[in-house]
């Protein structure tokens, strides 16, 4: 019976010595690191991430530190914590500015303030300003990489829900006939909006609002600098309210 015992224990042993087997490397931290790389590729990321930690407190003068930290960065991206990626990636970055995978880690960073925009623009897209940036730092410095093929393409999607969201909230204070604060939104909107409809509803809108609070000098300024900018059927609309202000105030 303890014979039955000692071998059966025995054998348990062996199969864990064989399964747990290490990798070869010529040192700890090498060994350490195919450890944590062989964890992370199978999705096992606080196991990789033990490894990683081994490297960093026990040789954090040796070769594998920065591509451990840069994989902790990685681990993070990986399971979708993007806040604390964003933030890994740019640490990184400031530490090691000659890094040779430069153009992959402002990339990453991009793409971990990316992923933190919400579903609709009406809630906070700060994230989408940050990461408009890094994009930017992409496209000058890494255009010709694979890295930069989605910059441009997030660039506009990115633009596209500011302009939304600017738009909401000039149609907003509109709407709460808080035209003074409407009438400052639609202003600063219509050089930059994109869509043309857009465009020529804020310049009109200007022009609306400076009717509403009784402001002439406010008609005579927003139809001289935005009646240029848009269609016909616009011009005639802000003409007939510019119209109406000289007569009328």
């Amino acid at each position: 019976m303890l014979k039955t015992f000692l071998f059966s224990l025995i054998a348990v042993l062996l199969l864990v010595s064989c399964a747990t087997k290490r990798p070869e490397g010529s040192t700890e931290a090498e060994i350490l690191f195919k450890e944590a790389n062989k964890y992370y590729d199978s999705g096992r990321y606080i196991l990789a991430n033990e490894k990683l930690n081994a490297i960093r407190a026990q040789f954090p003068y040796s070769f594998y530190a920065t591509p451990a930290e840069l994989l902790q960065a990685d681990i993070l991206f990986k399971q979708e914590n993007y806040v604390e990626a964003a933030a890994a990636y740019l640490v990184f970055k400031d530490f090691h500015p000659k890094h040779k995978d430069m153009a992959y880690v402002i990339q990453r960073i991009a793409d971990s303030f990316y992923f933190q925009l919400p579903p609709t623009f009406d809630r906070d897209l700060s994230p989408g300003i940050e990461a408009m940036k890094h994009y930017d730092d992409l496209l000058k410095y890494y255009g010709g990489t694979d890295y930069a093929k989605e910059a441009m393409p997030r660039i506009v999607e990115i633009k596209k829900m500011l302009e939304n969201k600017e738009i909401y909230i000039a149609d907003f204070y509109f709407r709460t006939e808080d035209y003074e604060a409407a009438r400052a939104r639609y202003a600063e909107l219509v050089p930059v909006l994109t869509k043309e409809e857009e465009k020529h509803r804020a310049a009109l809108r200007t022009l609306e609002t400076s009717l509403r609070i009784k402001d002439r000098n406010g008609c005579e300024k927003y139809y001289g600098e935005f009646i240029t900018l848009v269609n016909n059927k616009t011009k005639k609309e802000m003409t007939d309210i510019y119209e109406n202000c000289s007569k009328n105030l």
